[in-house]
């Protein structure tokens, strides 16, 4: 064995050392991811960071205690179970206040049709406040059973941005679970189809766990530094198994290829590794340029996937290139042990068939070129004109998971008028100079504030200090230190107001600005909360898709300008990519927004619009994985040609030797997206559906018509200026 096989395999044995190091950590990746979505530089933001700060409040993080069951909270049977409640909580670790009717005696703790709440205010010393809810549910849990044989029906939820983000971090999990389960043995299957043998058909399965398990593990490490979110989790496997999996496929199939020629194992791995890995190395830098410009959207949410998707690519195009040659040198005619007794789709005589029904498929298609481009892009450009029609504000309707404890308390107090409790907008109003609690001007104008907002219809309940004291600044003095905390700043002139939510209503408040609403020129408004997020979301979702779409179409062809040294090919492949997108972008809209066989996807009506986050995300991640299948049949088309056959054989031989992988790497990667389409966390479906769509699309119509009749047509345009140069 020469030099330069031993490097390859000391290569291989590194990275799978590292690999197994990494390994017992991806198992732990998922404690340090978060929910909560962050919004770098967003007034929402500063909102909660000031609250904390200047106000020192201890209800920054909060749950909401929804009570049914006992007395009314104003009668004195009511106020004696309230207490025992308080009582408990208050001695709970990691509580840092409650509000109940026992402590502000305001018509808001008594909802419509009985019942009451109470406000708890968390401040965790280790780890995400997330991590407080546990214990909080086994409180809660003791509680209930404390009063259970006075009041028989007395029943404890918690409701609130917290625990909902913890159901959803548990929803995502099994979710997470559930699809592998899914996937796992229908990608063995269609792999045991494509190469009708157990050995080979295993490697790409394990080379997708692998990478999994790499880039949960480093995301892991990472999110002790940075804002990761949950989200990591299922875009990670979603695709670990459709990016790892068709890689080591890629390779795997030049193998048997150099093999069935060679009978070397080692020289047919190099031959492999250096037909194949040079593709690979091309798909994935278009796969990453697509991740790596999420993360100039300041959102965790986004940035996470831009993490994850990087990741992902990078350890699987890593493993693809190096442990996958090396264990195929290994095997050498080994690889196809396990033979299943049917035949396979990129095996023996029945890939050579499968392979000239491509080849005739191709010959169909240099002949009618301008017909075959009519035929395939027709439907398409019809579904891809309602992509016109997207709407990117949050979906109505309810999409959060429904056997969720904090979900169902979330319902009760919609029941009872009182969600506003957990989507209410958090205010703060700053003056120039005069103290809000020592001056008459001061207050005066935060009272003006108040009655302003009360007074507009959208408005629910308004609560600041001016509402507490019944407009009476004397009776600051009588309110408790946690109130005073929650809305007054420490050096008096800020004031916090709580109301009930609306976004558009955030964007008017913002746009007509303090000085406008309280007369006091030089006061400033800044507005966080729930729906003030919200609004922060949509707008720099909106501002930064154009710039990140940019960024993806330069990068990827500045990529292609390298890997191909052809600017027909590149300009071709992204015009391509823009048709499969805003194909995919229309069939969203009609099955999630529209409602069209949403039923099918546990959706029982259409949700009016789609999450921000899905487009400006699968625009990246559909860029780069469509461009898979454009390289993967270029790359055989250009070898064709470099080798001295015409663009006439060029083109049919490049679709015979391609258009099998094609399609039994689309199958894999539909199958692994279309598995995430079954659980519960709505964005995850509509994201696992949108790349579904766009893969099946692209594998079939887009590159097994449209771009061969296209190449059929350019000639030798497409290898201008220095493609057929070897």
């Amino acid at each position: 064995m020469n030099l330069f096989y031993v490097r390859r395999f000391w290569l291989a044995g590194a990275v799978l050392a590292a690999v197994l190091a990494l390994l017992p950590f991806s198992f732990h990746a998922e404690h340090h991811l978060e929910t909560a979505t962050r919004i770098e530089g967003s007034e929402a933001e500063s909102v909660a960071r000031e609250l904390a700060t200047r106000f020192h409040s201890p209800f920054i993080d909060r749950v909401v205690l929804v009570i049914q069951g006992l007395p009314p909270a104003d009668s004195e049977e009511g106020e004696q179970a309230l207490a025992t409640i308080e009582e408990g909580l208050r001695a709970e670790p990691g509580v840092s206040g409650v509000i109940s009717h026992l402590d502000f005696r305001d018509p808001i703790f008594l909802g419509k049709g009985g019942g009451t709440f109470v406000l708890v205010g968390l401040a965790s010393t280790e780890g995400p406040v997330e991590s407080l809810v546990p214990k909080l549910h086994e409180l809660a849990n003791s509680l209930q059973e404390q009063l259970r044989p006075r009041y028989p029906a007395v029943k404890l939820e918690l409701t609130g941005e917290t625990p909902l983000n913890f159901d959803i971090r548990k929803a995502s999990a099994d979710d997470v679970q559930n699809a592998e389960s899914l996937v796992i043995p229908a990608t063995l299957a269609l792999l045991l189809v494509a190469f009708g043998s157990l050995v080979a058909a295993l490697i790409p399965v394990a080379i997708g766990q692998l990478a999994i398990a790499s880039a949960l593990a480093i995301a892991g490490f990472l999110a002790l530094h940075w804002h990761l979110s949950i989200l990591v989790q299922n875009l990670a496997t979603m695709l670990g198994l459709g990016l790892g999996i068709d890689y080591a496929l890629l390779m795997v199939s030049r193998f048997r290829e150099a093999i069935a020629v060679e009978h070397d194992g080692l020289k047919a791995s190099v031959i492999a590794a250096r037909q194949a890995g040079r593709t690979l190395l091309i798909s994935a830098s278009t796969v990453a340029i697509g991740f790596l410009a999420l993360l100039t959207v300041p959102i965790s949410e986004v940035r996470s996937i831009g993490v994850a998707g990087f990741l992902v690519a990078g350890t699987s195009v890593l493993l693809a290139n190096t442990l996958v040659p090396a264990l195929l040198a290994a095997l050498g005619p080994r690889i196809n042990a396990g033979r299943l007794p049917f035949g396979a789709i990129l095996d023996g005589h029945r890939a050579e068939r499968t392979a000239n029904r491509w080849r005739r498929w191709g010959k169909v298609i240099v002949v009618h070129p301008w017909l075959a481009i009519f035929l395939a892009s027709a439907p398409l450009l019809l579904l891809a004109s309602q992509a016109a029609r997207l709407d990117t504000n949050v979906p109505r309707g309810d999409w959060l998971p429904p056997a969720a404890q904090s979900v169902r308390g979330l319902h009760t107090l919609e029941q009872r008028d009182r969600a506003g409790i957990v989507y209410s907008l958090r205010v703060i109003l700053e003056l120039p100079t005069d103290s809000i609690a020592q001056t008459d001007a001061g207050w005066n104008a935060l009272d003006r504030f108040t009655k302003r907002l009360a007074s507009d219809p959208r408005s629910d309940r308004v609560i600041s200090l001016t509402t507490i004291a019944e407009s009476d600044r004397s009776g600051l003095d009588n309110l408790s230190r946690e109130t005073r905390r929650t809305f007054l700043s420490r050096d008096g002139r800020a004031a916090s107001v709580s109301l009930n939510d609306q976004v558009n209503w955030v964007r008017e408040l913002r746009k007509t600005g303090a000085p406008a609403l309280t007369g006091i020129p030089g006061a400033t408004l800044r507005i966080g909360g729930i729906p003030a997020l919200t609004a922060d979301y949509q707008t720099i979702v909106r501002d930064r898709f154009a710039p990140v779409m940019a960024l993806v179409v330069g990068g990827t062809l500045m990529a292609l300008l390298g890997g191909f040294r052809s600017l027909f090919a590149a300009v071709k492949a992204i015009a391509l990519n823009f048709l499969s997108v805003a194909a995919s972008f229309g069939a969203l809209v009609l099955v999630f927004q529209d409602g069209h066989g949403s039923s099918f996807l546990g959706v029982r009506e259409g949700t009016v619009s789609i999450f921000p986050i899905v487009p400006i995300v699968a625009f990246a991640i559909v860029f780069g994985l469509s461009m898979d299948y454009e390289v993967f049949l270029v790359a055989r088309v250009l070898e064709a040609r470099r080798s001295g056959l015409s663009e006439l054989e060029a083109i049919p031989e490049g679709l015979a030797r391609t258009a099998g992988l094609i399609t039994s790497a689309a199958a894999i990667m539909i199958v692994v997206f279309a598995a995430f389409t079954f659980g519960n966390f709505l964005v995850v479906k509509m994201l696992g559906f949108t790349l579904a769509v766009a893969v099946f699309i692209d594998a079939t119509l887009v590159r097994i018509v449209i771009g061969p009749a296209l190449l059929r047509i350019a000639g030798d345009w497409n290898w201008w200026p220095g493609g057929l140069d070897a």
